[in-house]
């Protein structure tokens, strides 16, 4: 277990009881939450981390923004998408800018999006 509290998720999540369930479901890592994307810019700047949990439609700064902003910073960070769009455009420009995964909120449970994520670390 000890090897896991070692890796470091940022979960970008406008939704407060969303990040706070990922939050206790992912209590073997170290997480920390971003409520926008300029929040998330900000962690980013001033932390690594391994994984990033990056919703899209958010206030402020949206998912697709703070994605190119890493990609300008050359930031190669894995990112899963975790958003209710699931139309093909958003999925292929997430994609394009990096996303290794994308993840519609509506077709996944907790323990799946949990699932996924021991299994990426494994």
């Amino acid at each position: 277990m000890q090897k896991e509290i070692s890796k470091k998720i940022l979960i970008v999540e406008d939704e407060k009881t969303m990040s706070k369930a990922l939050k206790i479901k992912l209590s073997h890592f170290q997480v920390s939450l971003a409520n926008n994307g300029e929040e998330a810019i900000d962690i980013l700047s001033k932390n690594k981390f391994d994984l990033i949990l990056l919703d899209i439609m958010m206030p402020k700064m949206d998912g697709f923004d703070v994605l190119e902003s890493m990609k300008k910073k050359r930031n190669k960070t894995p990112v899963f998408i975790l958003t209710n769009l699931n139309q093909d455009e958003d999925v292929n420009r997430a994609k394009e800018l990096g996303a290794k995964d994308f993840l519609v909120k509506s077709n996944i449970t907790l323990l799946e999006i949990v699932n996924k994520i021991n299994e990426f670390f494994k």
